[in-house]
């Protein structure tokens, strides 16, 4: 992103109280976006969002919905978020600069349990995807690398042993859209292809150090390269297996020992670790599979739902209206 563009994106953030955490993410991202009738979507991350909240109140009500402002203010939307969302208050079609923006306001605890532990898989999707980091206070670029070392290792256990470079980053892309209920109805069906060949150098240059990393691990080789991008293989062997779904966050494995069943192991430190008994490369991608879908499920109602909310109705009814509108341009 050029330092022109990314100062503009940041002027934003001068109207709004301080923040800890600032990235921008989607088209505007995207190579030669000249579309200033996009909207530019940020995630904002703050220590307290009930009192950032109720300082945004005072400086940009009208960047809410009426009902929020008059019946509650910052602890009703605080409480939206939390108890209805997954944690996550969205302004949609704020006007400014003579663009169109949409901010997501989120606790710092919350952005960064998220990252490691996949337990909403919300976020932590979203910065598996390249974003553009504004503010980062709290190093979250180098806590994230957690995240994006996980989103290889699931995106392995998905793939047969021979793929491409794109093969790759779209099954990463993929893993936040599955069960998500907007891709049945309201989401462009060829959005994971547009995302992955609109930013695929951002892509390569996100996960390259992971693919080395791997490689010297022995899990995957680069066969050959072509048209920019590699073909790799990668061992499919069952200790392989075992070796990726070691690297999947705590509450997966967590879950996918309740399906496949669990075998205490002791470390070199003397914890007690819990190990996901495995019968199959093919039985641990499907359930795998199966947790990721119910989390992403549940997580994309409940925003769902809370985002209604937060929006309003005509905010509401306009925004959903635009993503069918692609959704059935897609289809048709």
């Amino acid at each position: 992103m050029e330092t022109t563009q990314r100062d503009e994106l940041a002027s934003f953030l001068n109207v709004l109280p301080t923040v800890d955490f600032c990235c921008v993410y989607g088209s505007t991202l995207h190579p030669n976006n000249q579309d200033k009738s996009k909207m530019v979507d940020y995630i904002l991350g703050v220590s307290d969002p009930m009192q950032w909240h109720s300082e945004n109140l005072k400086m940009n009500s009208d960047h809410y919905a009426s009902w929020m402002v008059h019946l509650g203010g910052a602890k009703l939307i605080t409480k939206v978020a939390d108890n209805i969302g997954v944690g996550v208050h969205f302004n949609p079609f704020v006007n400014w600069n003579d663009r169109k923006l949409k901010y997501g306001v989120v606790r710092m605890n919350d952005l960064v349990q998220d990252i490691l532990d996949w337990d909403r898989f919300y976020l932590s999707g979203r910065l598996q995807k390249p974003v553009h980091l504004l503010v980062d206070n709290l190093d979250i670029e180098d806590v994230n690398s957690v995240n994006k070392r996980a989103a290889v290792s699931a995106a392995l256990l998905l793939l047969p042993s021979k793929f491409t470079e794109e093969d790759l980053y779209a099954k990463i892309c993929s893993l936040s859209y599955m069960g998500d209920l907007r891709m049945f109805f309201a989401e462009d069906t060829n959005k994971v292809s547009k995302i992955v060949k609109g930013q695929f150098d951002l892509f390569q240059s996100m996960y390259k150090p992971f693919l080395e990393e791997y490689e010297t691990k022995q899990l995957l080789r680069f066969s050959s390269a072509e048209a920019s991008q590699a073909r790799l293989v990668q061992d499919s062997s069952l200790s392989a297996s075992r070796s990726l779904v070691s690297s999947l966050p705590a509450s997966v494995r967590t879950q996918m020992g309740k399906l496949l069943g669990e075998k205490k192991t002791l470390s070199e430190t003397g914890r007690v670790l819990g190990e996901v008994c495995i019968g199959s490369r093919e039985e641990a991608a499907k359930c795998m599979e199966k947790v990721m879908k119910r989390r992403v499920m549940v997580s994309s109602a409940r925003q769902a739902v809370s985002g209604f909310l937060a929006a309003g109705a005509i905010n509401a009814t306009m925004y959903l209206s635009q993503k069918m509108r692609k959704a059935w341009t897609s289809r048709s």
